[in-house]
């Protein structure tokens, strides 16, 4: 029988401009492209195709030499048309000009009930080639996993907690045999059942199917991100490897192997409340988002985001969803002077706090319309205690950030830095009244302690 683990702490941000649960129609993008960038930890990518190649689906088109097992392949079919470097000649963006009709690489494809006969070997073999393998990240770190690791545990959130996330219920609806064998396979890695987070009322797709073990969440965010998960089942300890899937990869892993394809194609949400008709879209891992924004604007002066409003990255009108995002968000620029600022007494903005001349804590449950102005700059750390507050875990936020600034590694493994990445802490940096890039924060100590 699955238990159910109520979270007391957390912070749900509402926004207006939910995606309508429907699948709109929308000329596909013509460029997609792959971004070193959206992989964490990806030290020396090494490019394999040349400006007017043609690809397939599943094509390799770059790989760390660092890891050079693993292969990061084209989502389309199509021509290589442009890959774009940075400083010190980094490559920002691989960029592919679309077919009208996909032609896709072929591997092993098996029937339902040939999947429980596949070896680990195997397995890892058919998604390191394929350009599957970088769904499955590894914690401590948050990076790709590395093949040659055997996981203590490995785990999946079954819902998204994030401001204006998809719902899995509606995108991944009729992908219950592709869950199904996703689960079997990676049940392989570690020896036993996948652990799946879930929220009642939000499980319709993940019902019935094998090789899980489900615990159930109740709370407000970041009730669904895995890391709370993890904590609040099978915490981390120093030297110990967790892996985790997020749903669609473990859709597009039973995809590989029932297939034989490796198929980018997902359901995105387009939200926020600069678009004039949120709803969804069926494209493909690393579109152009061009099209889902084109005559769909309230206006110009505008923050696109690939991702929700905490963790997302900024992108421009012509840049491409990220490579684990099933989110593009669009809200307000913050860069317009504001009279007198948080003095006026408003309801029209979002505090957890009780501030002065803010009431958004008389009715949590309208939906805000807000920008991404900080109001204010970075400052000495403030001893509020409201950090911790936003984290359902066991751990100190505040001191933790502090021992990462001191580069002191003794208290930042004692304070739990092994638990966390940057999902685990966005929401501090909501609340955070010194302004401080807390994600940044935390990526600087995982660097060092991966690195050093």
């Amino acid at each position: 029988m699955s238990k159910t683990i109520k979270l007391k702490r957390g912070f749900d941000i509402n926004l207006a401009g939910k995606a309508d649960k429907k699948i709109a129609s929308c000329p596909q993008p013509e460029v997609f492209a792959v971004k070193p960038l959206d992989f964490v930890g990806m030290q020396r990518p090494k490019v394999t195709v040349k400006v007017g190649e043609t690809v397939k689906a599943g094509t390799p088109v770059l790989f760390d030499k660092k890891l050079e097992t693993v292969m990061y392949t084209a989502p389309v079919s199509g021509e290589v048309v442009e890959i774009k470097r940075g400083l010190k000649r980094r490559v920002e963006e691989i960029k592919i000009l679309a077919d009208k009709e996909f032609a896709y690489e072929e591997f092993k494809a098996y029937g339902a009930g040939d999947i429980a006969g596949i070896s680990r070997e195997e397995a890892q073999e058919q998604l390191t080639k394929s350009g599957v393998w970088p769904q499955i990240i590894q914690r401590p770190y948050g990076i790709v996993a590395n093949p040659a690791d055997t996981p203590r545990d490995i785990f999946v959130s079954g819902f998204d907690s994030a401001p204006l996330a998809a719902d899995y219920d509606f995108t991944l609806e009729g992908e219950e045999k592709y869950l199904q064998a996703g689960f079997d396979i990676l049940a392989k890695f570690s020896g036993k059942a996948v652990k799946l987070g879930l929220k009642s009322g939000n499980d319709k797709v993940f019902k019935g199917l094998n090789n899980v073990e489900a615990t159930y969440f109740d709370g407000v965010h970041p009730a669904g991100n895995v890391g709370t998960h993890i904590h609040k089942v099978a915490p981390i300890n120093k030297g110990e490897v967790v892996w985790t899937v997020n749903p669609y990869g473990v859709a597009q892993i039973g995809k590989l192997f029932i297939e034989g394809k490796y198929d980018a194609s997902k359901v995105i949400a387009v939200a926020g409340s600069e678009i004039k008709a949120p709803q969804h879209y069926k494209t493909f891992s690393g579109a152009c988002i061009n099209k889902f924004i084109e005559n769909n604007m309230e206006q110009t002066n505008v923050r696109y985001i690939s991702g929700n409003v905490l963790t997302g990255t900024r992108v421009e009108d012509k840049g491409f969803l990220g490579y684990y995002d099933s989110l593009f968000t669009v809200i307000p620029e913050g860069n317009e002077h504001e009279l007198f600022g948080w003095a006026l007494p408003t309801t029209s903005k979002l505090s957890f706090q009780r501030a002065l001349g803010l009431f958004s804590w008389i009715n949590r449950n309208k939906e805000y319309t807000l920008n991404t102005n900080t109001r204010g700059e970075a400052r000495a750390f403030v001893q509020s205690g409201v950090l911790e507050k936003m984290v359902p875990m066991d751990l100190y936020p505040t001191y933790l950030l502090k021992s990462i600034l001191a580069q002191d590694f003794e208290n930042m493994e004692a304070l739990g830095i092994y638990e966390v990445i940057e999902e685990d802490l966005a929401l501090c940096e909501f609340v955070d009244v010194s302004k401080h890039k807390i994600q940044a924060i935390l990526r600087q100590g995982l660097d060092l302690l991966q690195y050093s």
